[in-house]
């Protein structure tokens, strides 16, 4: 009877360390995450204190925090300075529409080769695949003359046609994705007479919400942070994009680059993004997650 008291003992307090050493670890682990995501914060931080710093403020040594007075004028100094809200719109523009024909583009390629058999399909996904080894700069001359031959020079066709025709890295995502949706699906579909392009739109791409949402969120941020592209085929000021104007800021025409200016542009310029990446956050999780280990 007093063994087995002890035992039981013993097995309670074995328990309880046990219980204790797991708390512990979750309290060091939530320590080192915030740590952590404050280290991560930091840049963010500077960016928008030193928005609202004066000029003479951003050049101190050494840099402070905090401003001595929040300037709320430098917000609408960059209206005056630059024409930042055609800018804005411009990008927004091509970034909107690049996102919608990237989806569509790259979606029906990858559904296609999905969920058709032939010949050489697989070869021609590796051609399709081989093609993101290709370095920009590689196509980058052939590909200005071919659209300034078009006489798409200083317009945003450049800049937003190329996403009609896909993108192989999308493609292959959306592949990984449609390749695991469920064959009865589509064979109901058959049953009901639904042709391929009635499944594509009312199964593939309703059940693809997360993947679509990856895409959406990748295509949007490389457009929207875009440079070498608008330079290169843009030379009208009212056609320039956001990071154009911003580039402009650190040219030979300022004696002392505008550092809080640039900050002003930089937050604003982040927003959209913010904004898209937290209403897409979960459908972008499970997009990585179901496209990656699927």
């Amino acid at each position: 009877m007093i063994t087995s008291n002890r035992m039981q003992e013993s097995g309670v307090w074995t328990a309880a360390r046990s219980r204790r050493r797991v708390d512990l670890t979750r309290i060091v682990s939530f320590i080192l995450l915030v740590i952590i995501t404050l280290i991560m914060l930091m840049p963010l931080a500077f960016m928008v204190t030193t928005s609202f710093k004066s000029q003479r403020e951003t050049m101190q040594y050494p840099p402070t925090l905090f401003p001595d007075s929040l300037q709320f004028s430098n917000y609408t100094e960059i209206f005056s300075r630059l024409q930042f809200g055609t800018m804005y719109q411009n990008s927004l523009m091509i970034a909107v529409i690049t996102v919608l024909a990237t989806l569509l583009s790259s979606s029906l390629v990858a559904y296609g080769f999905a969920r058709f058999r032939g010949k050489g399909r697989n070869l021609m996904f590796m051609l399709l695949l081989s093609t993101m080894m290709l370095p920009y700069p590689a196509i980058m001359i052939p590909q200005f003359v071919l659209f300034s031959k078009l006489g798409w020079v200083d317009t945003f066709l450049p800049l937003i046609v190329p996403a009609f025709f896909g993108s192989a890295y999308n493609i292959f995502l959306l592949r990984q994705f449609f390749a695991n949706l469920p064959e009865e699906l589509f064979d109901a579909g058959r049953m009901d007479g639904c042709t391929e392009i009635g499944m594509y739109w009312k199964i593939a791409l309703p059940l693809s919400g997360a993947a679509m949402a990856t895409i959406a969120i990748f295509s949007f941020i490389y457009s929207w942070n875009d440079l070498l592209t608008p330079v290169l085929y843009l030379n009208s000021a009212d056609k320039f994009t956001l990071p154009v104007g911003m580039a402009s800021l650190t040219s030979s025409k300022f004696r002392v680059a505008p550092w809080h200016l640039l900050m002003v542009a930089s937050v604003l310029a982040l927003l959209p993004i913010v904004v898209l990446f937290i209403l897409a956050q979960k459908r972008f999780v499970e997009g990585i997650v179901l496209t990656g280990i699927k």
